[in-house]
């Protein structure tokens, strides 16, 4: 968010989604492995709905500028982030770190390919060359490509499954002043 008279400077929300903190809830039947089940299919509709919530929400608030948001996810919310953003049109600005396509059969109600090049809004991808969860050649690079976005680009570092924040400010903030407008 960019800072504007009487409003605060680069505030940011963290939707507290079904399944995670103290929203822990029976998950047992949801996770990775069981990507093409029913219960993560409807999972995936209760943290759209979640996502779209929290932003009803600041936009009720007076003291947030709603029209800046940006979405930005490390690991799962990466995942995620090459998905709700496209059903969430409110949002200005993507960022996924650490992220990449899962490769697995799923409903094709919550499958990233059909999500991906909707999302048509500046995307940073932030990742690990040696990323075992979401490898370079066969997660990341594939995700890339489908994403919708004219603004996109794609960094790397030379870690695994992690980035550090010294490595990953200033192409984010970078990222965030560029299509967002520097905070003030």
């Amino acid at each position: 968010m960019s800072n504007a008279p009487g409003l605060a400077p680069g505030i940011f929300t963290y939707p507290i989604y079904k399944g995670t903190h103290e929203r822990g809830g029976d998950l047992r039947g949801v996770s990775f492995v069981t990507l093409g089940s029913g219960a993560y299919r409807d999972y995936f509709v209760q943290l759209s709905k979640d996502l779209s919530r929290t932003i009803d929400y600041v936009e009720t608030r007076q003291d947030l500028q709603a029209d800046q948001l940006a979405y930005m996810g490390y690991s799962w919310g990466a995942v995620m982030g090459s998905v709700l953003p496209a059903l969430e049109r409110r949002i200005k600005v993507n960022v996924l770190m650490i992220g990449g396509l899962v490769m697995d059969t799923r409903f094709p109600e919550s499958d990233q390919i059909n999500f991906a090049p909707r999302i048509t809004i500046p995307t940073l991808m932030l990742n690990g060359r040696y990323d075992f969860r979401f490898p370079l050649e066969t997660s990341q690079r594939p995700m890339f490509r489908l994403l919708g976005a004219k603004d996109k680009d794609h960094v790397l570092f030379e870690t695994g499954h992690a980035l550090a924040a010294d490595q990953i400010s200033k192409p984010v903030l970078d990222w965030l002043d560029k299509y967002l407008g520097p905070v003030k």
